[in-house]
């Protein structure tokens, strides 16, 4: 028999179909071809080595993976709808089914979500609110993805708490159900095949070839079910192949294990590796950037991407003075290609936390280009942002209905919506005609008599809180003046000038009154909303917090007065009314993070915010680096035609104008970039090989103020900062001539500082 579509494959894409007899690990690079590599091998297995479709289990991570997959083998070879094609999930629920009662689950039971799991949970644990709920649910989650009952030890998951009490009073309960919840559909099946020799026989002669889609996204539930399933214990001659990339594992955070893929070779003795090294998405040049970062990892099996579509133009490094040139560059970009017949389509920016979108939204408003955030909702339309938003609006007008509506119960503060209906009427029977008399926060806090004493008590506390407030920016109105924006200061102070002297120019150019970022900042925390979002964080690995800090970034130009206020409220409005106004588009540019590019291409990529502290994330060291570093390799990858990277010299940043640095990835990377603009001196120097100041004894040689500084605050010193508390400098050098300090505190968080322009929050202690 004829195997017509071998004809369509590259030599190393047919050896890794072909393939037959030892374990098979196809190391598959980006845009190589794996998805058809592994449909033409399910209809290969079935035409040439004969296996029947029944025979094969091929999984996966999403369903509409698991059904492109199947799709594609069914066109090759039909009777592969006859084979197993499924999410990991899937088939543990599959698996479940069958061996029910071995599973002690009912034989028609249902499978728990997440808030039906934290449910669940509140009736084991009386007195639990729905808050601590949501995150033990999440840690149990956690631990079954990495198969841990409640007797192991879990201090990987929780270091310190009752994780142990609570997991076992979950499991308890949910025992009693007889049903199961996600985490289960992984683990249980790990559990009886390990258990069970019958059972474990049962599925090896079963499925005599395993298949793993996206094998560097597998978690350790996940690995243990393959290696059960495959028998390599019992020499049961089952087929492995695993299809996956080392580079692009990005997904930790949801418990993904980079060394599944590493070490496969281990646990599967006997592996032929097969490399897919041929591209067929990117040009020669952006694949030469690609391969310069992702060179730099230690833990990796290694692979060189060749393009099969030539070189094409060499990548772009572009420095900027700050987030506001950024957008303006992207929106020029952007617009001089569309003007040239270009699509916006083709566009598409990257950023590495869905916070930074607002900048990039706001400008393509005003610019009137047509966009989609991928992945997450509009900046303006996010729960948390619309909350902090009506926060700000009813402090500005007690009169908003709506807005009161909205907060008054956000956080639980027991104000039903009964009680608010009450308060309403209260405040339109006092107004009477009078429209100028209607107000809320007078309403509620002299009605509070008549509602339940939960509700009254809710009250007293909100109206308290939104009083102090009140008085708070009413005080600061009286001291600050009515100056507008500081933006055009700022960008004057940044637009010339050495490294050196752009700090301290916009010391000069920034007033030394309070801006609106600070009183944003303080109803966010004093409301509760900051805590209410952050434990959401913790439950649903979102970035609520990060944008809450975005939205206080944005507040930075406007000055902390009534006026600031209602001008920063204004810009908002009218951003989100261009917002409504722009019509839907297919021909739009995507904005998305880096993490949720994966399995995407876009003719044209612009990769933002490559600064020190942004991306990579100043917390991350060891293999979260080289995490982080693979993100940005996934990033560059996505590219087909152009480049371009964008590096800011200032960001504003916990509602502040902070100095950056360029990113360490910038310099590893090292020359294949075309760069453009201001290009800082670190920079210049670290690329060209010239030695650099760095925190040794070579640094103190500079003399004069400089190297004055460097002695009092060098590597070793103790110091007490007002927002982060007690810590230790870790590093200490002149960078770009200035004196640069990371400061390690004891909260784990690593900050860096400019002592010279930073000084009045940072106290060195003396022992």
């Amino acid at each position: 028999m004829a195997y017509e579509y071998l004809e369509n494959l590259n030599p190393e894409q047919t050896a890794a179909v072909v393939h037959s007899g030892s374990p098979l690990l196809i190391l598959a690079g980006a845009g190589s071809g794996k998805t058809r590599v592994i449909t033409t091998k399910i209809a290969y297995l079935i035409q040439h080595e004969n296996f029947q479709p029944w025979q094969i289990l091929a999984v996966t991570f999403t369903k509409k993976a698991a059904n492109e997959m199947k799709e594609r083998a069914v066109a090759l070879e039909p009777l592969a709808a006859d084979a197993q094609i499924k999410t990991f999930h899937s088939f543990g629920a599959w698996f479940l089914r069958r061996y029910a009662e071995e599973a002690g689950l009912e034989p028609n039971f249902t499978v728990y979500d997440d808030d039906d799991s934290a449910t669940l949970l509140m009736k084991a644990m009386p007195g639990m609110t729905k808050k601590q709920a949501n995150l033990a649910a999440h840690k149990i989650a956690l631990c079954k993805d990495y198969c841990l009952t409640p007797e192991d030890d879990l201090s990987a998951i929780e270091y310190d708490g009752n994780l142990n009490e609570v997991y076992d009073a979950y499991q308890q309960r949910l025992k009693a159900t007889g049903n199961a919840d996600f985490g289960d559909l992984i683990m249980k099946p790990v559990q009886i095949l390990e258990k069970n020799p019958q059972i474990r026989s049962q599925m090896q002669h079963r499925f005599r070839v395993i298949m793993v889609d996206e094998y560097q996204d597998s978690n350790v539930a996940q690995f243990k079910l393959l290696h059960a399933l495959s028998g390599v214990e019992e020499n049961s001659g089952t087929y492995v192949c695993v299809v996956g990339d080392d580079d692009q594992s990005i997904y930790k955070f949801r418990g993904a294990e980079v060394q599944n893929i590493l070490q496969f070779p281990d646990f599967f003795p006997g592996t032929e590796l097969i490399r897919l090294e041929r591209n067929y998405r990117s040009t020669g040049k952006i694949l030469a950037a690609a391969d310069a970062v992702v060179r730099n990892n230690a833990n990796r099996l290694g692979k060189t991407l060749i393009a099969d579509r030539g070189e094409g133009q060499q990548p772009v490094l572009v420095f900027l003075d700050n987030q506001d040139r950024e957008a303006e560059f992207c929106a020029s970009l952007v617009k001089k290609a569309v003007a040239l017949g270009g699509h916006y389509s083709d566009f598409a920016v990257l950023y590495r936390t869905n916070a930074q979108s607002l900048g990039f939204e706001t400008e393509f408003l005003h610019q009137k280009i047509p966009y989609n955030v991928v992945g997450s909702l509009k900046f303006y339309e996010r729960e948390e942002i619309k909350d902090t938003l009506a926060y700000l609006a009813l402090l500005a007008n007690p009169r908003d209905e709506i807005a009161f509506s909205r907060i008054v119960n956000k956080p639980v503060r027991g104000i039903g919506e009964k009680s608010q209906e009450k308060i309403i009427a209260s405040a339109y029977e006092y107004s009477g005609a009078l429209i100028e008399d209607f107000n809320l926060l007078n309403a509620a806090e002299n009605c509070g008599e008549t509602l339940s004493k939960k509700a009254k008590e809710g009250l007293k506390d909100f109206c308290a809180m939104m009083k102090d407030l009140r008085k708070y920016i009413d005080d600061a109105s009286k001291e600050s003046p009515e100056n507008p924006m500081i933006d055009a200061l700022a960008l004057e102070a940044t637009s010339a000038g050495t490294d050196e002297e752009i700090s301290k120019d916009l010391q000069g150019a920034t007033p030394e009154y309070e801006r609106l970022s600070v009183f944003i900042n303080k109803v966010l925390e004093e409301s509760g909303l900051y805590d209410y979002h952050k434990a959401q964080d913790e439950v649903d690995g979102t970035s609520r917090v990060l944008n809450m800090d975005e939205l206080v970034n944005s507040a930075e130009p406007y000055p902390l007065s009534n006026q600031g206020l209602l001008d920063f409220l204004d810009t908002i409005e009218l951003d989100r009314s261009l917002a409504s106004d722009m019509e839907e588009t297919p021909d739009a540019v995507t904005l998305i993070t880096l993490h949720n590019t994966k399995g995407l291409e876009f003719n044209r990529v612009i990769i933002t915010g490559l600064e020190g502290g942004i991306f990579p994330r100043e917390d991350k060291f060891g293999a979260d680096l080289e995490e982080e570093r693979r993100l940005f390799y996934v990033g560059i990858t996505r590219a087909r035609n152009e480049l371009y990277i964008t590096s800011c010299g200032m960001r504003r940043l916990y509602g502040r104008t902070q100095p950056m640095m360029p990113s360490s990835f910038l310099y590893e990377a090292g020359d294949v970039f075309t760069v453009m603009g201001k290009v800082p001196l670190v920079y210049k120097r670290k690329i060209s090989g010239e030695s650099d100041f760095s925190s040794s004894d070579d640094c103190l040689d500079l003399g004069g103020v400089k190297g004055e500084l460097l002695k009092k605050w060098c590597k070793g010193v103790r110091l007490y900062h007002d927002d982060y508390g007690y810590g230790q400098i870790v590093e200490s050098s002149a960078e770009s001539g200035e004196v640069v300090i990371t400061v390690q505190f004891e909260t784990g968080e690593s900050k860096k500082f400019m002592p010279e322009f930073q000084s009045r929050k940072l106290d060195i202690i003396r022992d």
